[in-house]
């Protein structure tokens, strides 16, 4: 008899875990997930600044799983609870069973609660909704320059967070009020766009160089960064920081952090502070062989116990090594503990501009670097599109 699993959650960890165990012929397998898409995040700074469309950043689900040649069945709901002793997925309006269960629910933007009025006043980008309304308000903004309306007003867009996702917004921004300095003209030179961080530099946490380059391009690009600077509160009109100063903003993105999904609070099993799952080395929970949570969820460790970060490269290798795992363990074979390390960092920087490194001590920027980077990209985009184009064949051949 054929083995079950259930894998909740679309994102890139989820995905790849279902492109991998579709390879065994006796497995079946059944993706959860309430929304209808997957949403390349990892895109969101071009989406949001009107740089890319919606086909861009986000492909039918459903099409995706009629794409192989054995059927993946997908369920389009939520997840709402699950029950280790039964072994089934609750959503709504069933119960699934499983044999092994993948748990790759992502996270969302952690709006913190000691910051007041954030949640209220502030965009975030993991979910396409937010991206869609943040992308909204910024082409209106551009409109209205365009009737010389709010002309000679200065217009303060703000990114919270200098992170990865932070920088490439800002960046992005910048580079398109840039472009259209040459079509709308000076008018548009009064939208500043500012990046604060608390952390004394930014992208905390990485190398020098990438460090360096971003902020050369950066300054490049007129983008006001706020470095070792402490959001106290804000409101509709104003940010207002710790040493009692202010600054009148017109909308803001945060990217400041992440919090695990709502299906991890529901379940009693170890968490950290920001209730991703804590797995053994071998990325199971709550002391279930056949449990396991991948991407953003899960706070995921090297063989040396270093945290990985929380990228779409970290959770495609966690759902590689998952479904590799299941495989050995149908076959009664050993399981090594999960071990990886991230081969690379692109970032994008506005235009057709890039900086990363690969394996450590390769070092690039610039248009070589955006070449890379859009190669990278482009690979994996292409993989889900063809799969799509699989499943509509599959589906047209049916309704025949």
């Amino acid at each position: 008899m054929n083995k079950k699993v259930v894998v909740i959650g679309g994102g890139y960890g989820g995905l790849r875990a279902v492109e991998y165990l579709s390879k065994s012929r006796d497995i079946d397998i059944t993706l959860i997930d309430k929304n209808p898409y997957h949403y390349l995040q990892t895109e969101a700074y071009g989406y949001i600044a009107g740089r890319f469309d919606m086909h861009d950043v986000a492909v039918d689900l459903k099409e995706w799983c009629a794409g192989f040649e054995k059927k993946v069945e997908y369920i389009n709901e939520k997840a709402t609870s699950i029950e280790f002793e039964e072994q089934q997925v609750k959503t709504l309006s069933i119960s699934m069973p499983y044999d092994y269960l993948i748990i790759a629910t992502g996270a969302k933007t952690n709006f913190f609660s000691f910051i007041k009025g954030l949640r209220e006043h502030s965009y975030g980008v993991k979910k396409l909704q937010r991206a869609y309304n943040f992308r909204i308000e910024f082409e209106n903004l551009i409109y209205k320059k365009l009737l010389n309306e709010k002309n000679g007003e200065d217009i303060n867009l703000v990114i919270g967070g200098a992170g990865l996702s932070g920088v490439e917004v800002a960046a992005e921004m910048a580079h398109v009020i840039e472009v259209y300095k040459k079509t709308i003209g000076a008018r548009v030179e009064s939208i500043k766009i500012y990046l604060i961080d608390a952390s004394k530099t930014i992208l905390p946490g990485m190398s020098e160089f990438l460090i360096k380059s971003t902020q050369k391009r950066l300054d490049s690009l007129g983008v006001k960064t706020l470095r070792e600077t402490f959001i106290d509160s804000m409101d509709d009109s104003y940010i207002y920081f710790r040493d009692s100063k202010k600054l009148k903003y017109h909308f803001m993105v945060f990217t400041g952090g992440i919090k695990a999904a709502e299906l991890n609070d529901s379940l009693d099993v170890e968490k950290n502070k920001i209730s991703q799952f804590i797995p053994n080395s071998r990325l199971n929970i709550g002391n279930r062989e056949n449990v396991f949570a991948i991407g953003d969820c899960v706070e995921i460790k090297n063989a040396a116990k270093e945290v990985l970060p929380p990228t779409a490269q970290t959770a495609e290798r966690s759902a590689e090594y998952v479904a590799d795992a299941i495989r050995r363990k149908i076959d009664n074979q050993d399981i090594k503990p999960f071990n990886s390390s991230v081969l690379g960092v692109f970032i994008a920087l506005g235009g057709k501009y890039s900086a990363g490194e690969l394996f450590g001590f390769i070092k690039v920027s610039g248009y070589t670097a955006y070449l890379l980077k859009k190669a990278i990209t482009k690979a994996y985009y292409l993989g889900l599109r063809l799969r799509i184009n699989a499943g509509y064949k599959n589906r047209i051949k049916r309704d025949i």
